[in-house]
């Protein structure tokens, strides 16, 4: 089987995603595989299907493939939507978009031997608000979450996350989407009586936090071994 970051489409409803999955070297089928969905941000958005593999998670895979034993799905938001809705400064609300990535992390969980119980959903700016929709939305789908310099409706999604491992990061100069963003749904998370959410904020950091976050050994490490129902 093709190994490496491979081409694929996902459809739901009237849309349809172009997406890469990242399929590592030593792929087996004998093996169950965790899965990650990742949700880039705006300036990755467009029809190409390539774009969102350069950045974030794809960058980080290609320079410490050995941190990343998983399977990773990473669509493409086309060009003037997002990741679902309440995604502050971006252009209206595309529910359906989400609902695609989600069809290409399906389709991904039936072409691949897969550990259901280990699905993960990060992502980044953009993505980090589409990583809190869609977490809240589907909560029971997904062993953690990791946003990164993202934000959500505190109020509305808090309940639905009170259960998951949850690990934040937001610089604290980012001038894209103000750090308080983060902090507003860790401070709800808590509050709805989650013990396990955790939130690194980086001093003096604008709003690339994800090349950090994502060259995290540890934090990569602590994704991969967070397991739905533990």
């Amino acid at each position: 089987m093709a190994t490496g970051f491979l081409n694929a489409t996902a459809k739901a409803g009237d849309t349809t995603l172009p997406y890469v999955v990242y399929v590592p070297r030593d792929y087996s089928p004998e093996k169950k595989w965790p899965v990650i969905l990742f949700l880039h941000g705006a300036g990755e958005r467009g029809a190409g299907g390539l774009a969102q593999s350069d950045v974030g998670i794809g960058r980080a895979i290609r320079l410490n493939p050995e941190r990343f034993p998983a399977l990773v799905v990473m669509p493409q938001c086309p060009t003037g939507k997002s990741w679902g809705a309440g995604i502050t400064g971006f252009v209206g609300d595309h529910p359906e978009v989400a609902e695609a990535a989600m069809a290409a992390l399906d389709q991904v969980l039936k072409q691949y031997s897969t550990d259901p119980d280990r699905v993960y959903l990060t992502g980044l700016s953009m993505g980090g608000y589409g990583t809190w929709y869609l977490g809240s939305k589907y909560p029971q789908r997904f062993a953690a979450l990791l946003p990164i310099c993202g934000g959500g409706k505190p109020a509305e999604m808090a309940g639905a996350l009170k259960s998951l491992p949850i690990w934040v990061f937001h610089g604290d100069a980012d001038n894209a989407v103000p750090v308080v963003r983060s902090r507003e749904m860790v401070e709800a998370v808590r509050m709805a009586g989650n013990a396990r959410i955790k939130y690194s904020e980086y001093p003096g950091v604008g709003h690339n936090s994800w090349d950090r976050a994502y060259g995290d050994a540890e934090a990569i490490a602590w994704l991969l071994s967070q397991k739905r129902g533990q």
